[in-house]
């Protein structure tokens, strides 16, 4: 994109007079640091001696929210609590579940102190797993009462029991929400939850909380794992169609390299340095499309996201994107076609670029390399905010480029461009159009 060599040393030693390279040494080390991340988040939960919070009257861990659909083969009674099963035995395709696997609560020792040695049960904690439409059904709503966990006067009608969650069981469907409840021994420190694996009957999406109600347990801890998968591997239900539409869009990307590579020899004599950018751009989205499809291939068969495929992939659509709305802006302005070069205004098109960039990878990087949960909370509106306002940005300058561009090309009397950049215009007010739609849905 530089008119010359001179022009791309000028440009040089202004970067480094406006402290260009020491910003970018600063995102690339926040960059490396994300390789010191030993787990990425996926269907495998992980609980590494994490707190409860308190809310209401109850106290509660939020151990994961994931679309699951219904299982298509039911489990083996016989095998459901067997710790022999791993997540690749073939006897689990088809089914869909989630396992707790060595989950272990810790409360403090001032908590088993004040209890008896010879009783057997000295402290509760319940596993719930709730459907998001049911959730309401969690907590004394239905009793008039704000209360989550179950009072000596919300038990005296036999609603609940005094120390437990209240739950209100529907007759039509009992098993939602599920309860399963592990006990303290006397005065041990320490239980460990039965290894089980609760079957999903019901296509949905569903949430795990871990809850106690005996303040006595306050400053307990949790640690261990639980496994979510689905019928057909451990891709959350909003993600696993991605797979086969990311397989697709390769083979598509694949096509489209190989249609652009045959123009490209064939009409070699007129190629233009434009045409070297658009290439890039097929390759970019090529090496883009084949990363994701393994890494949702890793992701399905394994239950984790492969740490070196998911930041290559972030960091190939990052760059594609980026390199894609900087190739539209040069062209609105007429590069390779009014004008030969960008003059003083390169700095300005390389630091929205740049900018650009690094927000998108931010967003990536968090998105992918967090906890994979379906539903997101709001603090997500706040990164893709500053995404959205750059591609505001670029649509603006896109098109006022446009329009001088196209008004150098009317008073120049050069009627074939003239008709080529406004049916290059038309197109691209469609696809602002559905970006902005696209944009609107990620934001809500």
């Amino acid at each position: 994109m530089m008119g010359n060599n001179r022009e791309y040393i000028c440009f040089s030693y202004d970067l480094i007079g406006n402290g260009y390279f020491q910003k970018l040494t600063f995102v690339v080390i926040i960059y490396l640091s994300c390789f010191l991340i030993s787990q990425v988040g996926g269907s495998i939960h992980e609980y590494q001696n994490q707190s409860f919070i308190r809310r209401s009257n109850s106290f509660f861990f939020h151990g994961g929210s994931e679309g699951l659909y219904a299982s298509k083969l039911h489990i083996d009674p016989e095998k459901k609590g067997s710790s022999s099963s791993s997540p690749e035995d073939n006897h689990l395709n088809g089914k869909s579940f989630i396992r707790f696997e060595s989950i272990i609560f810790r409360r403090t020792k001032e908590s088993a102190e004040k209890k008896n040695e010879m009783q057997q049960k000295t402290g509760l904690v319940e596993a719930i797993i709730v459907e998001v439409k049911d959730r309401e059904k969690i907590g004394g709503s239905y009793l008039h009462s704000a209360a989550i966990c179950c009072t000596p006067d919300l038990s005296k009608d036999g609603s609940c029991k005094v120390g437990e969650v209240i739950i209100h069981q529907d007759p039509n469907n009992p098993y939602n929400p599920q309860r399963i409840q592990t006990f303290f021994e006397g005065k041990d420190e320490e239980t460990t939850m039965v290894f089980q694996t609760v079957e999903i009957n019901h296509t949905g999406m569903y949430y795990l909380y871990f809850m106690f109600c005996d303040p006595e347990l306050t400053g307990m801890m949790i640690s261990g794992r639980t496994v979510w998968r689905n019928p057909e591997g451990y891709l959350p239900g909003k993600m696993a169609p991605l797979m086969t539409f990311f397989g697709l869009m390769s083979l598509a990307y694949l096509g489209l390299g190989v249609v652009w590579f045959l123009w490209f020899v064939q009409y070699w004599k007129d190629i233009i340095q434009l045409h070297y950018h658009i290439t890039a751009v097929i390759g970019l989205g090529m090496c883009e499309m084949a990363l994701w499809y393994f890494e949702y291939a890793n992701f399905n068969a394994t239950g984790s996201r492969p740490m070196g495929i998911t930041l290559w992939a972030v960091t190939f659509s990052a760059v594609k994107k980026t390199v894609s709305r900087l190739l539209l802006l040069v062209v609105s302005m007429g590069y390779g076609v009014v004008r030969p070069t960008l003059g003083g205004i390169t700095f300005k098109v390389l630091l929205l670029g740049l900018a650009y960039f690094v927000f998108s990878e931010a967003l990536g990087l968090v998105e992918n390399l967090g906890n994979i949960d379906d539903l997101t909370g709001k603090a997500r509106v706040f990164l893709v905010l500053p995404v959205s306002l750059l591609d505001a940005c670029f649509i603006v300058w896109i098109f006022s480029a446009l329009s001088q561009t196209l008004e150098k090309l009317q008073i120049r009397r050069s009627m074939a461009k003239f008709a080529l950049y406004r049916r290059f215009t038309n197109s691209l007010a469609i696809s602002v159009l559905l970006s902005i739609a696209w944009i609107g849905y990620e934001v809500v």
